[in-house]
């Protein structure tokens, strides 16, 4: 596209997150401002508690409004998402913007089968029969190099593995072709070599389909073999944001620095060759 405006995908402005106590509101999340363009990977960073999560549910509409107020703007495709009704968020909610859990062991419910789940998400969002949509789910998980999909769709999510079911996840978020994937800590509960299948994948898929990610991680790695731009939170603030390569060579804010002389060299090893 030309038109720079006509490429945003995801534009966030203002975005702030206050939690409701008896003695009056605290900031859990400080107005922050980003913007996501088809086919960008923008990584989000920062130690445990700096806020990327906290962002992640906001964007999603996730967040408790009893308890917390939301304020500020997030517009998906030109449609603001915050504060809109509860029906009409789930129906965006998995089909236009996708989320990818931290945790793949406790993102599926172990008394269905990885197959029905799967399914009702597709049925969910689409008008496909239960045999149609069996046909896809198979045909995604195919496309995630899972063995025997079929017979995999008759598992349960104990009877996979963390990098098996991490992969289903992506299968299950990609299959309808959201315009933006959110994917929170993705690699964080697995070895280096589930952690590359992965990281592969969402490239793949990124490349193949246009998908702009919303990579949240605090693996510095991992950010800079994806990331096309990287925004550094601190205390719920975005304290540094830059195109990769000059915010991982040249840091401006005392905080980035910190990050990046803090990270494990080994880091980076595993994931050197993703996007080849």
């Amino acid at each position: 596209m030309d038109d720079g405006a006509k490429s945003k995908v995801l534009e966030v402005s203002g975005l702030q997150v206050k939690l409701k106590t008896d003695a009056g509101a605290v900031s859990l999340l400080e107005p922050i401002h980003f913007e996501l363009k088809k086919g960008q990977v923008l990584g989000l960073v920062g130690e445990s508690g700096s806020g990327k999560t906290v962002t992640c549910n906001a964007l999603l509409q996730l967040l408790d409004r009893q308890t917390m107020d939301v304020e500020g703007s997030v517009r998906l495709n030109g449609r603001e998402l915050n504060g809109m009704a509860s029906e009409e968020i789930r129906r965006i909610r998995g089909k236009e913007i996708a989320f990818i859990m931290q945790n793949p062991m406790s993102a599926f419910t172990p008394v269905y089968t990885i197959g029905s789940q799967f399914m009702e998400t597709i049925r969910t969002h689409t008008g496909l029969t239960t045999r149609q949509a069996r046909d896809l789910a198979i045909s995604a998980l195919e496309n995630m190099n899972l063995p025997d999909p079929a017979k995999l769709m008759k598992r349960y999510s104990f009877q996979l593995s963390g990098g098996m079911l991490q992969r289903v996840m992506i299968a299950i978020s990609m299959c309808l072709r959201p315009a933006v994937v959110i994917a929170d800590e993705p690699t964080t509960a697995l070895d280096v070599v589930n952690q590359l299948q992965v990281l592969r994948e969402l490239n793949r898929l990124r490349m193949e389909y246009d998908t702009s990610i919303l990579l949240i991680s605090h693996d510095l790695g991992v950010i800079s073999q994806m990331a096309d731009e990287v925004a550094v939170m601190q205390r719920g603030r975005i304290v540094e944001q830059a195109e990769v390569h000059q915010l991982f060579d040249q840091p401006q804010h005392d905080y980035t620095k910190m990050l990046l002389h803090a990270r494990p060299k080994l880091s980076l090893r595993g994931v050197n060759q993703v996007g080849e």
